[in-house]
């Protein structure tokens, strides 16, 4: 998924936490997926840009290892993501769910850190998810316990909560059976994250200097758009674009791609 060029260099955090660098020189662009990405969900945003493009990849995910216990929260994931950015200079960053909340945790502790930012899909800012966005994931947690226990059809029901939300006719290919599989390994997650925020107050974004584009998508059952929409209000210099799709990684990709080498390119 995307056409990211030959790998130029990989490295680890002892958290687990592993990053990968795409091309090279100037800017810098930190890429973070969100929760239950797979491989190659996490590269997408990554694709097109010119200079080089970090993709991290947090514990629990691909290749990394998995998290210690208590390891899911945004300031943890936040501190990662900061540490990262920090060793490879990176000027620019981009997250997708989880991790436009790691980096909106980033920007107001230290609002002068990233020149740009793509916030994409953000599921939360300084209130935890709603309700009915939890509900899904409370199923997403009794599918994985029900498979850990041997007690589903060889992750049946599983797959089936993953493919409930995707737009009808995408062409996803192997993407529910991925996806599936990674989330067997993010139980906690599953339970921790949705009862979160990245903030305790959103004044804290009010001294945040990057330029930010903020997209949501408004028919998305994990990311409400509201929270897209608050997001962009509260940053000082922040653009919102919003998808009329249930998935616009999956189905609205190219058009992403314009969005962002849009952004980071100009």
């Amino acid at each position: 998924m995307g056409d990211v060029p030959a790998t130029t260099g990989t490295a680890e955090l002892p958290s687990g936490a592993r990053w990968r660098t795409y091309g090279s020189g100037g800017p810098v662009t930190l890429v973070v997926h969100g929760l239950g990405a797979t491989e190659g969900e996490a590269r997408i945003p990554a694709s097109g840009l010119r200079g080089s493009r970090v993709v991290l990849t947090l514990p629990g995910h691909g290749a990394a290892a998995d998290p210690v216990d208590e390891y899911w929260s945004y300031e943890r994931v936040a501190r990662d993501v900061l540490e990262v950015a920090d060793r490879v200079g990176a000027e620019r960053a981009v997250g997708v769910s989880l991790g436009a909340g790691a980096l909106t945790r980033v920007a107001a502790w230290r609002p002068e850190r990233f020149e740009r930012l793509a916030l994409l899909l953000p599921a939360a800012v300084d209130q935890p998810r709603g309700s009915e966005v939890t509900g899904v994931f409370d199923l997403l947690v009794e599918a994985v316990a029900a498979v850990a226990a041997a007690e589903a059809d060889d992750g049946a029901l599983l797959r089936e909560v993953v493919g409930s939300g995707l737009p009808a006719g995408a062409d996803v290919g192997e993407y529910v059976e991925q996806r599936a599989a990674t989330l067997r390994r993010l139980e906690p997650a599953l339970r921790a994250l949705p009862r979160q925020a990245p903030l305790t107050d959103g004044a804290e974004l009010s001294a945040v200097g990057s330029s930010a584009l903020v997209v949501g998508a408004a028919a998305d059952p994990l990311h409400e758009p509201a929270v897209a929409e608050r997001l962009a209000a509260l940053l000082p210099a922040a653009r919102l674009e919003m998808f009329d799709s249930a998935a616009p990684m999956l189905d609205r990709r190219a058009a992403l791609r314009r969005l962002l080498t849009g952004f980071f390119n100009d």
